[in-house]
């Protein structure tokens, strides 16, 4: 999105921390816990605040403030003529606030996720001040905003409800970097996975949000019925990895198979060789609505088969545009059935897969998104707040 409004004559400065699954490609050493520099036309300011999602809470918590503070500080002293702000964690709101009350300057907030609500709906929040102090960060943030984006229905909804007109609201979702997938990447699969298995394939954390025990219920069932031709492969990392690598060690679980995350062009040719995409959450009604995540896209970008197990707005893509299963939640019976009739039926797989590029190109291209998301940034109606 920044390299499109740079083509569109801008200028972007972006303020980031450290992931450990991801590279700024800035070269110079940290400088008093920062350094700078230009990556692709960008300005990039790079904070040494490592993240992973297998810190704790607190960890977690504190550099999500240090953060904060740090790019308050950036926003009251840099130049620049609209701040852009993009969750998670509710706290990247806190420099825009700053922007938008103290310089004047326009304010533009993404929502990514809706806090507190997933949080307390998941329960990995229950302390009734926090909350409390989250619940009042989000209705300030949203009010402090020009314009927000929410990334799907029912974030648009969810801010909605908190007061914010509509005409200052914009969905713009997740969307497909076709240029990535679709340029006839090298395929691959990980040692141990035969070109005549089927291979389907979760791509994303393994947190709490993410229910990955739901796949390894239905791999023992695959496995109870001698389906010995399908395989399922994790990639990435994330808190509950180690737990979920010792569970399917403990169960002699053969058919899963755990590898560590891969960059984006890595990932394009592993979906190449891929049957099936596993788009996978909790059971947690707020998220059926509520969350718009990467690793879709980039199945639908692959042209992947994709199936989903819980309800809501991205099964009801799937079922329209027949591009997939949608399983019901906790039912790994449902869930292998899916994954066997895949494997029965391997010929239906590539016209799900043609539909899904479809649905990519004509719903969710990074383009088309990108022209909507500079159109919202720098269009010159704006509303009032």
């Amino acid at each position: 999105m920044a390299r499109r409004l740079i083509a569109a004559g801008h200028t972007v400065t972006m303020v980031c921390g450290s992931y450990s699954g991801g590279t700024t490609e800035l070269g110079t050493p940290f400088r008093r816990g920062v350094r700078r520099g230009i990556v692709d036309g960008i300005d990039v300011i790079e904070l040494e605040l490592a993240y992973s999602n297998r810190h704790g809470f607190f960890r977690r918590t504190m550099t999500f403030l240090k953060f904060a503070m740090r790019s308050i500080a950036l926003a009251l002293r840099e130049s620049y003529d609209l701040l852009f702000a993009t969750t998670t964690p509710l706290t990247a709101g806190l420099p825009g606030i700053a922007g938008s009350w103290i310089r004047r300057k326009p304010f533009v907030f993404e929502v990514r996720d809706l806090w507190p609500e997933l949080p307390r709906a998941m329960g990995v929040i229950r302390n009734p001040i926090v909350l409390g102090a989250m619940s009042i960060l989000e209705w300030v943030s949203y009010r402090s905003a020009d314009r927000l984006i929410g990334l799907s229905p029912g974030i648009v909804e969810g801010i909605a409800r908190r007061g914010v007109a509509k005409g200052r609201i914009r969905m713009i979702p997740n969307g497909c970097d076709l240029g990535v997938f679709d340029a006839n990447p090298v395929p691959w699969r990980p040692a141990g996975i035969g070109s005549n298995e089927l291979l389907a394939v979760y791509c994303g954390t393994h947190g709490i949000a993410n229910g990955l025990d739901s796949v390894l219920e239905a791999a023992s069932e695959l496995q109870r019925r001698g389906r010995s031709g399908i395989r399922i492969l994790l990639i990435g990392d994330g808190k509950l990895k180690p737990q979920l690598q010792a569970r399917a060690t403990a169960e002699g679980l053969e058919n899963v198979l755990f590898h560590d995350p891969v960059d984006k062009m890595q990932l394009a040719g592993l979906m190449a060789a891929t049957d099936v995409g596993l788009q996978v959450l909790s059971n947690v009604p707020a998220f059926y609505y509520g969350t718009s995540p990467n690793k879709f896209f980039d199945y639908l970008a692959a042209g992947l088969p994709v199936l989903v197990n819980y309800p809501g707005w991205l099964a009801d893509l799937v079922n329209q545009h027949r591009c997939g299963f949608a399983v019901p939640p906790n039912d790994p019976i449902a869930f292998a059935d899916a994954l066997e009739n895949a494997d029965d039926e391997r010929a239906s797989l590539p016209p799900m897969g043609e539909r899904s590029l479809n649905l990519a190109r004509a719903q969710f291209s990074r383009d088309e998104l990108g022209r909507q998301f500079v159109d919202w940034l720098t269009g010159n109606a704006w509303n009032e707040k």
